[in-house]
């Protein structure tokens, strides 16, 4: 016989309030004055993250301000979304996603009164994004700060999940047996604005595992098989001790694992492990997994052996014959992989930290890398300037246009540019100026 008692519940969550943003109009000449893509091109959105309490937290809301793609590269225009943004609806950073053509923006309110709410807007040029569709609110699914993405099957789809944990104790004595983990999975038709289908499932580990005190405690970044039938969700495994039930903090770190799903119905929950990465595969605030050829390529976290890009087959398990760590591939110490992205071509931009990376004003800083998926091999992009407050743990959006990525450079608190990376040569070039203001910075391009 057992009984339950809660540890966590996915509802209980700390709304942090912030002042309101407001945005001005500038006079700088520099300043771009939206013009359109030129036939064939695209719009380029920059997402600006202000600053809250501390330098580079970017609770102080989100701000995104777009481009064309000409003036993206023109390194003699000026970009000040922090002037002249729009205000993107989320009480503090935004979570967001674009269209691969980059003419949608699709948003899901974090934390706050409007959390939960998604919403989706035509991006115009400059500050000018027009809502589109209707709202629709995931908050009795998954909460007001869910954990979601949009999946690359033609921007018809998001998926968004959350995670509750509770101790599970012999009711005669009080003993730990386990820590039972019950994830939600929505999926969101980001067409429509509807919801397409909504499930929950505990997910077990092996029986040592869970006697040992591990469970999923936290899940993130789904993505589609090449196959479109299923559906992998990353996770982070903790520990609590089985005799008192504490949290630790120093324990051993198990194979890096996945959550499958049978897609779209969201069924049929199965566990895959690594024998290759250890730690965590959720990610953090950019998309941490991809398909490439056939396969899902996937980046793993807080791994003792630095940070690894995994590979999950056709066949739906992890294949461990594929072994690409970064740290290896760099020549550094700890690389801890913050966010990244390929191209068509299996070559991808890498925001990363490592060992030796300097402690500034908000944490470690970053570095860019180009990765190739198929070599199993990486450099650092020496030409993009760093900074000691160059800070990537918030990054968010890579812009792949063809051949070519698109990242921002700016410490906090102090501009930078666009840079955009030919992946197929490794060349990089110096685009528009981001300018920027105390204590804030940038997350990305949509």
């Amino acid at each position: 016989m057992k009984r339950n008692f809660l540890n966590l519940k996915f509802l209980t969550l700390a709304i942090l309030t912030t002042a309101l943003i407001t945005s001005c109009s500038s006079d700088d000449s520099s300043q771009i004055v939206d013009p359109d893509p030129t036939e064939g091109s695209r719009w380029i959105t920059l997402a600006a993250a202000k600053m809250g309490e501390n330098p580079g937290d970017g609770n102080g809301g989100t701000l995104l301000y777009a481009v064309s793609i000409e003036d993206a590269k023109d390194p003699t225009k000026s970009i000040a979304p922090f002037d002249n943004g729009f205000i993107a609806p989320s009480n503090r950073t935004a979570r967001l996603q674009s269209s691969e053509d980059g003419s949608t923006i699709f948003n899901i309110s974090y934390a706050g009164d409007t959390g939960g709410n998604y919403s989706k807007y035509t991006v115009n040029g400059g500050q000018n994004f027009t809502k589109t569709g209707s709202e629709v609110s995931i908050v009795q699914y998954v909460g007001t700060a869910p954990r979601w993405v949009k999946l690359f099957d033609g921007d018809k789809t998001g998926a968004a999940v959350y995670v509750s944990t509770e101790h599970e104790t012999d009711a005669t004595d009080d003993t730990y047996i386990r820590t039972n983990a019950k994830i939600g999975v929505v999926t969101l038709d980001l067409v429509n604005s509807k919801i397409n289908e909504f499930e929950e499932h505990s997910i077990p580990l092996s029986d040592e595992e869970e006697a040992n005190g591990y469970y999923f405690s936290r899940i993130d970044m789904p993505v589609l098989n090449a196959a479109g039938d299923k559906l992998y969700i990353g996770g982070r495994l903790s520990k609590v001790d089985p005799t008192t039930t504490e949290s630790e903090s120093d324990y051993e770190i198990l194979g890096s694992k996945t959550i499958v799903l049978d897609y779209p119905s969201l069924s049929n929950p199965t566990v895959i492990t690594s024998t290759v990465g250890h730690g965590n595969t959720n990610g953090y605030r950019s998309i941490n997994a991809f398909e490439y050829n056939g396969s899902v390529y996937q980046a793993n976290q807080n791994d003792p052996n630095g940070s690894h890009i995994l590979k999950i087959g056709a066949d739906n398990k992890y294949d461990n014959t594929y072994k690409f760590n970064l740290s290896d591939a760099l020549g550094v110490e700890d690389a801890y992989i913050l966010a990244w992205r390929p191209a068509a071509n299996g070559k991808a931009v890498i925001a990363y930290r490592h060992a030796g990376s300097v402690e500034g004003v908000a944490g470690a800083q970053g570095f860019f890398a180009l990765a190739d998926l198929n070599t199993k091999t990486a450099q650092k992009l020496e030409t993009i300037p760093y900074d000691p407050d160059f800070y990537l743990f918030q990054y968010q959006g890579f812009v792949v246009d063809g051949t070519e990525i698109y990242v921002t450079q700016a410490p906090v608190g102090k501009n930078g540019n666009i840079y955009v990376v030919e992946t197929e040569t490794g060349e990089v070039t110096k685009g528009a100026e981001l300018v920027n203001v105390a204590g804030s910075h940038f997350i990305g391009t949509f």
